[in-house]
């Protein structure tokens, strides 16, 4: 049985947040006690005196998860201001993050919780420090992945490359999420249909669905979510991979 869960992108942007909060959501409800964790944020916010990772408490919201003790660290044990690559961030901050201390906060978290469902920072191939990946990232935790893509013009290519690193590295692909994180375009929309098929094929994947656009985002809004679950065909497939 595998404890964790990594959802990953092929670009940033991609939606992967969504995935996250969605994915612990309905968890949640089949009964499974998960929990989201965001390792590295960086464009953190300033809420009460204190940096948080916006990603993780959209996810928190989403499933009404209220963390207790040590488990809001544990969660997000690396948060920085500025919106660039970890690595970078981790430079001017003066202290990089560490791969073997997100297993240790991932560890701690399933002391108390059945699942973790782990949001990477940027791409598969965003340098994590000076040294690393997030593909390192990934292989420390050793977790099954998730792949979320954009769904428009140019996710052939940039999901392809994502999908022979993560393979090449060893790990267990559950996937690809297809998510409409930009307005459609009418003139674009054969092609946004015509992406999760090619990758398909091209990747010899599973599509595990293609999320419709939101103009706002609102984690406590329950259409949205109905919707995300509509969206997400592959929701069984990704309960099966935890073993669950």
């Amino acid at each position: 049985m595998s404890r964790g869960l990594f959802i990953t992108g092929s670009d940033t942007g991609t939606g992967k947040t969504m995935v996250t909060a969605g994915i612990v959501r309905w968890l949640r409800k089949r009964g499974v006690d998960a929990v989201p964790m965001k390792p590295v944020q960086t464009g953190g916010e300033m809420q009460g005196g204190r940096l948080v990772a916006p990603d993780l408490e959209f996810s928190l919201s989403a499933s009404g998860i209220q963390p207790v003790g040590d488990e809001l660290q544990a969660m997000a044990p690396y948060v920085y201001a500025p919106a660039c690559s970890p690595h970078l961030a981790g430079r001017m901050a003066g202290r990089y993050p560490d791969p073997c201390r997100i297993k240790e906060c991932a560890e701690v978290l399933l002391q108390n919780h059945s699942v973790v469902v782990v949001e990477g920072a940027g791409g598969v191939m965003t340098p994590l420090n000076e040294d690393l990946t997030m593909l390192d990232l990934m292989r420390t935790l050793a977790y099954p992945v998730v792949l979320v893509s954009r769904s428009r013009l140019g996710a052939i290519s940039h999901t392809l490359l994502a999908i022979h690193a993560l393979r090449s590295s060893g790990m267990k692909l559950v996937g690809v999420v297809f998510d409409s994180v930009d307005q459609h375009q009418p003139d674009d929309r054969f092609i946004e249909e015509d992406n999760p098929k090619a990758v398909a094929r091209f990747g010899d994947v599973r599509v595990l669905g293609t999320v419709r656009h939101f103009d706002k985002m609102d984690p406590r809004n329950e259409q949205t979510w109905v919707a995300f679950e509509q969206d997400m065909t592959g929701l069984e497939n990704i309960y099966r991979e935890l073993a669950l």
